[in-house]
């Protein structure tokens, strides 16, 4: 006579048998993590994708002349400020790696603009940049006798003012980054290629820039990755004026929302993911390595 058992007649196996006692510490730790993480970044960036999914929002946005501005600003900012602000923190971390008393002296003021939050910093080059009572126009007026320029009232001037500032308040993060890859050469190479007679440039090209080669590239993608969500320089100094010539498209989406319009603040961040998901994908790619 056969003899069966129903299922609530097998004894289940205790939860200790699943999981050890260092396994279970670890997702009562992870949990609030999971939680964070699900709360404040899953949660937001997909209420944007929803928020963003009407097809007749990227209509819109193509049609308003000022998205078209917008992008083409943001990819000077990137093609040119990113560039040339990496290239000055490389050699620029050259300069400050030297053992000298005074240099040492130098950098703490140097490292002061990335160190000062950005609003009192990038507001007072607004002010220093007013026509009227502002310092700048003030020295010129002394020294030559003219007007000074209005600043900030020309979109060429308003867009390369935001770009030299986006520089001189990032530039001491990365030079700082680039003289830590500089202190890791080995001082012996060098020492033999001064024996040898190189030069400083031959130096640098066959000694310096093969070691640092690989941190350059991934410094540069970093931070054109962080230059797309920022939004201080270009917000705190032009505000995106004059009118909405300056914008980029971290600050139109905020130009939206100051007007109402949410599904086009949305649409225009989603429009810049493009352009921020091959620089995740080569960086990841080359640290991969």
């Amino acid at each position: 006579m056969a003899i069966t058992l129903s299922d609530h007649a097998v004894p289940r196996p205790p939860l200790s048998a699943w999981l050890s006692t260092p396994q279970a510490w670890g997702i009562v730790l992870l949990a609030p993590y999971l939680l964070v993480f699900l709360a404040f970044v899953i949660y937001p960036v997909g209420y944007g994708l929803w928020l963003a999914r009407h097809p007749e929002s990227y209509v819109a946005l193509y049609n308003d002349p000022i998205f078209a501005r917008a992008a083409v600003n943001t990819l000077i900012f990137l093609v040119i400020g990113i560039n040339v602000k990496m290239l000055i923190a490389l050699f620029l971390s050259g300069f400050f790696v030297q053992q000298r008393a005074w240099i040492r002296w130098l950098s703490v003021l140097f490292i002061l603009p990335w160190a000062v939050p950005s609003i009192p910093t990038i507001l007072s080059v607004r002010f220093m940049l007013n026509p009227e009572w502002g310092v700048v126009n003030h020295i010129i007026f002394s020294l030559t006798g003219d007007d000074g320029p209005n600043w900030l009232n020309d979109p060429t001037i308003a867009l390369t003012m935001a770009i030299g500032v986006h520089i001189w308040k990032s530039l001491p993060f990365w030079t700082l980054i680039l003289m830590t890859g500089r202190l890791a050469i080995s001082n012996d190479l060098f020492e033999a290629a001064a024996v040898d007679g190189a030069s400083w440039w031959q130096k640098f090209r066959y000694i310096t820039w093969p070691s640092m080669r690989t941190l350059y590239v991934t410094c540069t993608l970093l931070s054109m990755i962080w230059t797309l969500g920022d939004f201080n320089s270009v917000y705190l100094l032009t505000g995106g004026g004059p009118a909405d010539l300056t914008h980029v498209l971290a600050t139109l989406g905020i130009r939206y929302l100051r007007l109402d319009q949410l599904n086009l603040a949305m649409a225009s961040i989603v429009c810049a993911l493009p352009l921020v998901l091959p620089l995740v994908y080569f960086m990841m790619k080359r640290l991969s390595r």
